[in-house]
């Protein structure tokens, strides 16, 4: 009986070990800690004739996904390069100067090692402002099946350009104060990106942020962080703030209310009559895309929300066009 039991010890004391070195190693980076966030700059061929127009798009583009986005579906390499050919059709219709991107792949195993945000500025955006905040061996999401949990993740946000990018910002929001270790470990960083664009001898500063998903105390905190960012550039700069706030326009309570109602702050393609949907694009019911801007120095042309993506992503992009006063 005793060595059944000390069989039975040693057994249990493999398991705990080999779980604790699968713990480390599933959540340990796969890359320096200094790459997080960095501006990179390219010499692809670009035309920019735009009569002082400018056109600036939000696009949470689900590491072109899909619909399987967040699902436990089966994503096959066919399915990633069909969607990477319609973003890249649509970005080349549209011709955005500036794009801001949340969940885009830098060459993550679960989009079959292809930089995204590579493939995307070939198209003649020479300034990328890279935000890194998700970077492991192993992601246990979503569920099933397992065997998509392994292989490199590296994720984030990227700010693409055709116009000089300075003063680059990557900060990292609040977390989920009572998320278990485990989840937090593997867990991605909500950021807010904050960059100037030199357009015209000015200084546009734009802010990209990716709001927290799934809990909302944690958003409102992480929101109202954002708003005093946002407050305090507008004072002294044209200001943009823009990306998936991951907060409904139709809820009474959401915490995107407070950009509707500011004095002196605008908000692309968007009516309360009839606030067009970004999300999901199968169906879209709800709005949680958004660009606000400083209507004191930037004066608002036009904006939409681009379906011609179509479920390339399980979010539309939001696209505006402006002026500088």
């Amino acid at each position: 009986m005793k060595r059944i039991f000390r069989v039975i010890i040693k057994l249990l004391l493999l398991i705990v070990g080999v779980a604790i070195v699968f713990f480390f190693w599933a959540s340990s980076p796969t890359m320096d800690e200094s790459e997080y966030a960095k501006v990179i700059t390219h010499n692809y061929s670009t035309t920019i004739d735009n009569d002082s127009i400018y056109s600036i798009v939000t696009y949470n583009i689900g590491y072109l996904s899909g619909m399987t986005n967040n699902r436990a579906i089966a994503k096959p390499k066919e399915l990633f390069d069909g969607n990477l050919k319609k973003v890249v059709a649509e970005v080349k219709k549209v011709n955005p100067d500036i794009i801001a991107f949340q969940e885009i792949d830098y060459s993550s195993a679960r989009s079959y090692e292809v930089n995204q945000e590579e493939e995307i500025a070939k198209l003649g955006y020479n300034y990328v402002a890279r935000g890194v905040n998700w970077d492991e061996h192993y992601v246990p999401y979503p569920y099933w099946p397992p065997s998509m949990h392994f292989g490199k993740i590296v994720s984030g946000q990227s700010i693409l350009s055709k116009y000089e990018l300075k003063d680059y910002k990557r900060i990292i929001l609040e977390r989920v104060a009572d998320s278990p270790f485990y989840r937090d470990a593997l867990y991605l960083d909500r950021l807010v990106q904050v960059v100037k664009v030199m357009l015209e001898g000015k200084e546009v500063v734009v802010i990209n942020l990716h709001l927290e998903a799934f809990d909302k105390p944690t958003r409102v905190r992480q929101f109202e962080y954002v708003l005093n960012l946002f407050n305090g550039y507008k004072k002294e700069y044209p200001t943009i703030l823009l990306g998936d706030f991951n907060s409904k326009a139709r809820d009474n309570e959401a915490v995107v209310k407070k950009m509707f109602t500011m004095e002196g702050v605008g908000n692309a393609a968007f009516s309360f009559e009839n606030p067009e949907n970004t999300f999901d694009t199968k169906d879209p019911v709800e709005r949680i895309d958004y660009i606000f801007y400083t209507e004191n120095t930037i004066e608002y042309i036009e904006g939409k929300v681009l379906e011609g993506v179509g479920q390339a992503s399980d979010h539309y992009p939001v696209e505006m066009k402006f002026k500088l006063k």
